[in-house]
């Protein structure tokens, strides 16, 4: 299991790690909408925050070797439905492949932040048996 740690994205705020790989799986934890440069929220709203947590872990993926197109389960955190159709138009405008998704409503979130995502990416490193799977 190799820990993922990388400027890009802002430090966890407790004992645990960005993310962590093995082999063709990355899990990366809960990330909120904090600019890595200053360490706090990148915007106040709803859509600034989404924009800004889907870049860390796009950051943190990228430093395991993995990409969103990579990433088969999402699990997106807000605390204001009212925002929901805003922050899926962004979810929408990065995540093309459609991976599975939960939602959770939460009443509140570290730094008072709006919006939270985490993912578990995917990769086939030998396409053969991908290829085997789809000609079945």
């Amino acid at each position: 299991m190799k820990k993922i740690e990388t400027k890009k994205a802002p430090k966890a705020l407790g004992p645990y790690s960005q993310g962590v790989a093995n082999d063709n799986f990355c899990f990366v934890s809960m990330e909120l909408g904090i600019d890595p440069a200053t360490g706090k929220l990148a915007a106040e709203d709803a859509v600034g925050q989404a924009h800004q947590a889907i870049k860390n872990v796009e950051n943190i993926l990228d430093s395991a070797g993995f990409k969103l197109s990579n990433v088969v389960k999402a699990t997106l955190y807000i605390t204001d439905l009212n925002d929901f159709t805003s922050i899926n138009e962004v979810y929408g405008q990065y995540f093309t492949n459609k991976p599975a998704r939960s939602l959770v409503v939460q009443s509140a979130m570290p730094i008072d932040a709006k919006v939270a995502l985490d993912v578990i990416a995917y990769k086939i490193e030998d396409t053969t048996e991908e290829q085997d799977y789809y000609t079945r």
